[in-house]
């Protein structure tokens, strides 16, 4: 085994590594001795669905798993009744406990479309942070102050601007911390929104005498279907990996080329080099850039669905949009009558809100019955209707 190599290839689609050092250590020690080592990675479950987004990190822990690394995944059932106050304005909204174990299970199911489960452990980080009790909660906060915390940036833009912080935003970052000092974790791995949370493991560990202080793997945080914001539910830009297959493959050909190279790095399996060689395909015109879109659509449907789903969406798409047809299993949406075609669209879920609605429409994005809508102050009558947003959304309407 070529331990260079593997470093390399454990390099890849990082942001960030915090102490290299330590990492080429533990995987050369596995390949001495064998000995395994910990990654661990926390997730809130503070939603249902992982998206492609959540699936950069699941990625690069399953490639630490093929050399020595036991994944300790962190289901913060207790800190996601904080929030993560991470590039948060205010005060996030408190889930209930029903709320929070219904998203865990959902989580379960969805990460071992990547991780080896036979080198996964699920812990519950409520565990040890019940277990605290008020002795153990003020000892904690004594080993952080209160101008160290404000110079985080997103406390210090609140601060300044007279927004409110609660208390417990300031012990979230302690108990993500502290859950390092549980599991005498070797490596953490984040987005490089989580840089301070992740530093705070190392300042614990070394207050509480772990014997170690844990390496950080930051990844980058992957832009959406729009290619500038990150990939979000709520900015209705992802691609969540319980998507449909069809849905899958076409918001996958939606993006730009320039996108596409992004997502390759950050999404497929295919090695550095590969990836290097299909690029210059392209650059060189041996390969359209569509092709090779279409090519990573097909192994990502493919990793999260199967082989004939990926096929079968394919055929799909090229049936919809080379022969330009409204596909067949659009969803279907009564509204009132005289509906403002933006709330229709908003309804009929093809856009998250009326405003995003009337910018679409003044780009030139919407369609009624395949008639681009230029009015948008437009009411819509008693009828039926199909409404399409860009190339790929669809939904039918019955009015009145």
């Amino acid at each position: 085994m070529n331990i260079e190599s593997v470093l390399n290839e454990l390099k890849r689609a990082t942001a960030e590594i915090i102490d290299f050092e330590r990492i080429e250590k533990l995987v050369r020690k596995y390949y001495e001795s064998g000995e395994n080592y910990t990654v661990k990675l926390g997730l809130d479950p503070t939603s249902a669905d992982v998206h492609l987004g959540h699936t950069v990190v699941l990625q690069k822990l399953a490639a630490f798993q093929k050399h020595g690394a036991l994944v300790q995944l962190i289901i913060g059932d207790f800190t996601a009744t904080i929030g993560d106050p991470t590039g948060k304005s205010e005060t996030r909204k408190i889930l209930s406990r029903e709320e929070i174990e219904e998203n865990a299970k959902t989580y379960q199911e969805q990460v071992f479309k990547i991780l080896d489960p036979e080198k996964t452990t699920i812990y519950y980080n409520s565990e040890w942070l019940d277990k605290l009790g008020t002795r153990g909660l003020t000892e904690l906060t004594m080993h952080y102050n209160v101008a160290r915390m404000l110079e985080r940036d997103d406390f210090e833009k609140r601060y300044k601007s007279g927004v409110s912080i609660s208390i417990s935003e300031f012990l979230y970052p302690l108990f993500q911390g502290y859950d390092s000092v549980a599991l005498k974790t070797d490596i953490e791995f984040g987005g490089t929104d989580q840089k301070f949370n992740m530093h705070m493991g190392r300042h614990l560990q070394r207050v509480y005498n772990v014997g170690k202080e844990q390496a950080i793997v930051m990844v980058p945080i992957i832009e959406g279907l729009d290619g500038v914001q990150k990939m979000s539910k709520s900015l209705n830009n992802y691609i969540g990996v319980t998507d449909a297959p069809n849905d899958m493959f076409a918001k996958i050909l939606s993006i730009t080329d320039e996108l596409m190279w992004r997502y390759y790095e950050l999404l497929s399996s295919k090695s550095l080099e590969d990836i290097e060689k299909i690029k210059s395909d392209v650059e060189s015109g041996e390969l359209h850039p569509k092709l090779a879109k279409e090519n990573l659509a097909l192994e990502i449907v493919e990793r999260f669905h199967s082989k004939e789903d990926a096929q079968s969406a394919k055929e799909a798409f090229d049936k919809q949009f080379k022969q330009n047809k409204i596909p067949d299993d659009i969803k279907e949406f009564n509204l009132e009558d005289d509906i403002w075609i933006c709330k229709a669209l908003q309804e009929a879920g093809l856009e998250p809100s009326t405003s995003q609605a009337r910018r679409d429409i003044k780009q030139g994005a919407v369609k009624i019955n395949q008639e681009k809508v230029e009015d948008e102050q437009l009411k819509l009558s008693k009828g039926e209707y199909i409404l399409q947003v860009g190339k790929r959304r669809f939904a039918k309407v019955i009015v009145g």
